[in-house]
């Protein structure tokens, strides 16, 4: 099974909206990264560990996965951590656009995509699910 594990404060960053709102509100950014994860997931037979710089304000919960705070440590280090607790790296893909955290997690032998790279792919991959319900619905109609 697929494992993403997700600098979750690097792919704000990459996604305007969320970066501008994460200036803001760096909670309700999260909360908004979450519900976006949510979406681009559901249904699908992977594991998620979406990693956030800082302390845990309020609670947020992600199916298929868990979301990991670094508390006084950084995100960073708890992602190389996390990537070197792994048993089965080849299944693991690392969403980062951090030079250091991709050169460690291609050591490992982990899949990579940057920030961007990934959100692109959701974005197309949600817009795609939607269009094929929209001509399934026309369909059924008739």
């Amino acid at each position: 099974m697929k494992h993403y594990i997700i600098d979750g404060n690097n792919l704000i960053g990459k996604i305007k909206k969320l970066s501008e709102l994460q200036n803001k509100d760096k909670q309700s950014a999260r909360e908004q990264l979450v519900y976006l994860l949510e979406r681009s997931f559901s249904g699908k037979k992977v594991k998620i560990s979406l990693h956030f710089d800082g302390f845990e304000n309020n609670r947020l919960s992600i199916p298929n996965g868990r979301i990991i705070y670094s508390d006084s440590k950084s995100a960073d280090e708890k992602i190389k951590n996390q990537i070197t607790s792994m048993k089965n790296r080849r299944e693991v893909i690392v969403i980062s656009s951090d030079n250091d955290i991709r050169n460690y997690a291609k050591v490992c032998g982990c899949s990579l995509l940057t920030s961007l790279e990934f959100y692109k792919r959701i974005t197309f991959e949600n817009e795609s699910d939607e269009e094929e319900k929209r001509i399934r619905d026309i369909n059924n109609v008739e």
